[in-house]
């Protein structure tokens, strides 16, 4: 099964979203992660991130960022 023909939220797109849903702030993000703010602001505008970083924030929010991707794989 291809998945071309579907485009897929960015994950800059779904890590701001967690953060709105558990309602919490970039700041908070920045702290978390040891950055600046103009970071994440920077963060929510990719489409693809450093695995390293992705394990950062996954952690730091709870939520697994690296399941898209698999979902993704063809088998």
């Amino acid at each position: 099964m291809t998945h071309s023909s579907f485009t897929y939220p960015s994950i800059g797109t779904l890590i701001r979203e967690e953060l709105r849903v558990q309602r919490k702030t970039a700041v908070w993000l920045a702290d978390e992660l040891g950055c600046n703010r103009s970071n994440i602001y920077k963060i929510f505008n990719r489409r693809s991130i450093d695995s390293e970083l992705l394990l950062r924030i996954s952690n730091a929010l709870g939520r697994n960022f690296f399941q898209p991707y698999l979902d993704r794989l063809d088998n």
